[in-house]
Protein backbone atom coordinates (compact mmCIF):
# COMPACT_ATOMS: atom_id res chain seq x y z
CA UNK A 1 0.00 0.00 0.00
CA UNK A 2 1.44 3.42 -0.91
CA UNK A 3 2.44 5.70 1.94
CA UNK A 4 0.94 8.73 0.18
CA UNK A 5 -2.77 8.53 -0.64
CA UNK A 6 -3.24 11.89 -2.43
CA UNK A 7 -1.59 13.21 -5.58
CA UNK A 8 -1.65 16.65 -7.15
CA UNK A 9 -0.44 17.22 -10.71
CA UNK A 10 0.45 20.71 -11.92
CA UNK A 11 0.80 20.41 -15.69
CA UNK A 12 1.38 22.51 -18.77
CA UNK A 13 2.73 21.47 -22.17
CA UNK A 14 6.38 21.70 -21.09
CA UNK A 15 6.33 19.83 -17.75
CA UNK A 16 4.32 18.01 -15.13
CA UNK A 17 5.12 18.52 -11.45
CA UNK A 18 3.62 15.65 -9.45
CA UNK A 19 3.37 15.64 -5.67
CA UNK A 20 2.30 12.59 -3.68
CA UNK A 21 0.97 13.74 -0.30
CA UNK A 22 0.47 11.90 2.94
CA UNK A 23 0.60 12.47 6.67
CA UNK A 24 4.30 11.60 6.64
CA UNK A 25 5.19 14.30 4.07
CA UNK A 26 5.33 14.59 0.31
CA UNK A 27 7.35 13.33 -2.65
CA UNK A 28 7.87 15.21 -5.91
CA UNK A 29 8.47 14.01 -9.46
CA UNK A 30 8.95 16.32 -12.44
CA UNK A 31 8.35 14.93 -15.93
CA UNK A 32 9.02 16.56 -19.30
CA UNK A 33 7.73 15.59 -22.75
CA UNK A 34 10.26 13.76 -24.93
CA UNK A 35 9.99 16.31 -27.73
CA UNK A 36 10.27 20.02 -27.09
CA UNK A 37 7.05 21.97 -27.42
CA UNK A 38 6.49 23.18 -30.95
CA UNK A 39 4.97 26.56 -31.62
CA UNK A 40 2.60 26.40 -34.55
CA UNK A 41 1.37 29.45 -36.39
CA UNK A 42 -2.12 29.44 -37.81
CA UNK A 43 -2.43 30.78 -41.34
CA UNK A 44 -5.57 32.12 -42.94
CA UNK A 45 -7.53 29.68 -45.12
CA UNK A 46 -5.70 26.64 -43.72
CA UNK A 47 -7.51 23.77 -42.02
CA UNK A 48 -6.56 23.17 -38.40
CA UNK A 49 -6.46 25.13 -35.18
CA UNK A 50 -2.76 25.97 -35.19
CA UNK A 51 -2.29 24.07 -31.90
CA UNK A 52 0.01 21.10 -31.39
CA UNK A 53 -1.75 17.78 -30.86
CA UNK A 54 -1.78 16.43 -27.29
CA UNK A 55 1.41 14.52 -26.45
CA UNK A 56 0.00 11.06 -25.64
CA UNK A 57 3.37 9.63 -24.60
CA UNK A 58 3.86 12.47 -22.09
CA UNK A 59 0.34 11.99 -20.67
CA UNK A 60 0.96 8.23 -20.43
CA UNK A 61 4.09 8.85 -18.33
CA UNK A 62 2.16 11.21 -16.04
CA UNK A 63 -0.63 8.63 -15.74
CA UNK A 64 1.89 5.95 -14.69
CA UNK A 65 3.38 8.31 -12.09
CA UNK A 66 0.00 8.76 -10.34
CA UNK A 67 -1.36 5.23 -10.82
CA UNK A 68 -1.17 4.33 -7.12
CA UNK A 69 -2.88 7.50 -5.81
CA UNK A 70 -6.22 7.20 -4.06
CA UNK A 71 -7.35 10.75 -4.91
CA UNK A 72 -5.98 12.97 -7.67
CA UNK A 73 -6.16 16.74 -8.17
CA UNK A 74 -5.08 18.06 -11.59
CA UNK A 75 -4.23 21.76 -11.90
CA UNK A 76 -2.53 23.95 -14.48
CA UNK A 77 -2.67 27.15 -16.50
CA UNK A 78 -3.83 25.99 -19.94
CA UNK A 79 -5.43 23.10 -21.81
CA UNK A 80 -2.90 20.44 -20.74
CA UNK A 81 -4.82 19.78 -17.52
CA UNK A 82 -8.03 18.91 -19.39
CA UNK A 83 -6.09 16.98 -22.03
CA UNK A 84 -4.46 14.89 -19.26
CA UNK A 85 -7.85 14.25 -17.63
CA UNK A 86 -9.27 13.20 -21.02
CA UNK A 87 -6.30 10.91 -21.63
CA UNK A 88 -6.80 9.26 -18.23
CA UNK A 89 -10.54 8.80 -18.86
CA UNK A 90 -9.80 7.15 -22.23
CA UNK A 91 -6.81 5.00 -21.27
CA UNK A 92 -7.26 4.25 -17.56
CA UNK A 93 -10.96 4.47 -16.61
CA UNK A 94 -10.33 2.96 -13.16
CA UNK A 95 -7.82 5.74 -12.42
CA UNK A 96 -10.21 8.35 -13.83
CA UNK A 97 -12.68 7.60 -11.03
CA UNK A 98 -10.04 8.85 -8.57
CA UNK A 99 -9.77 12.32 -10.14
CA UNK A 100 -11.52 14.61 -7.65
CA UNK A 101 -11.06 17.90 -9.55
CA UNK A 102 -9.46 19.58 -12.57
CA UNK A 103 -8.82 23.25 -11.81
CA UNK A 104 -7.06 26.30 -13.22
CA UNK A 105 -3.82 27.39 -11.57
CA UNK A 106 -1.27 29.79 -13.02
CA UNK A 107 2.40 29.10 -12.17
CA UNK A 108 2.59 28.53 -8.40
CA UNK A 109 5.74 27.54 -6.53
CA UNK A 110 6.14 23.96 -5.32
CA UNK A 111 5.24 25.04 -1.77
CA UNK A 112 2.09 26.78 -3.05
CA UNK A 113 1.04 23.65 -4.98
CA UNK A 114 1.47 21.45 -1.90
CA UNK A 115 -0.37 23.93 0.37
CA UNK A 116 -3.24 24.25 -2.14
CA UNK A 117 -3.54 20.46 -2.42
CA UNK A 118 -3.51 20.02 1.35
CA UNK A 119 -6.34 22.55 1.69
CA UNK A 120 -8.24 20.86 -1.14
CA UNK A 121 -7.85 17.40 0.41
CA UNK A 122 -8.49 18.84 3.90
CA UNK A 123 -5.15 17.58 5.19
CA UNK A 124 -3.51 19.13 8.25
CA UNK A 125 -1.26 22.06 7.41
CA UNK A 126 2.01 22.45 9.33
CA UNK A 127 1.73 24.63 12.39
CA UNK A 128 3.73 27.82 12.13
CA UNK A 129 5.37 28.87 15.35
CA UNK A 130 6.21 32.47 15.99
CA UNK A 131 9.03 33.45 18.33
CA UNK A 132 7.90 33.03 21.93
CA UNK A 133 5.04 30.68 21.04
CA UNK A 134 6.81 27.36 21.46
CA UNK A 135 4.58 24.62 22.84
CA UNK A 136 5.01 24.27 26.56
CA UNK A 137 6.85 27.56 26.92
CA UNK A 138 5.95 29.40 30.08
CA UNK A 139 5.74 33.14 30.31
CA UNK A 140 6.41 34.80 33.61
CA UNK A 141 5.31 38.24 34.23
Amino acid sequence: MPSHFHAVVWIDHSQARIFHLGLSGSDEVTLHPQLPTRHLHHKANVIGSGHAAPDKAFYTEVTKAIADAGEILIIGPASAKTELAGHIHASAPDLATRIVAVEAADHPSDAEIVAYAKRHFKMPLPRVQTPGSAIGERHSG
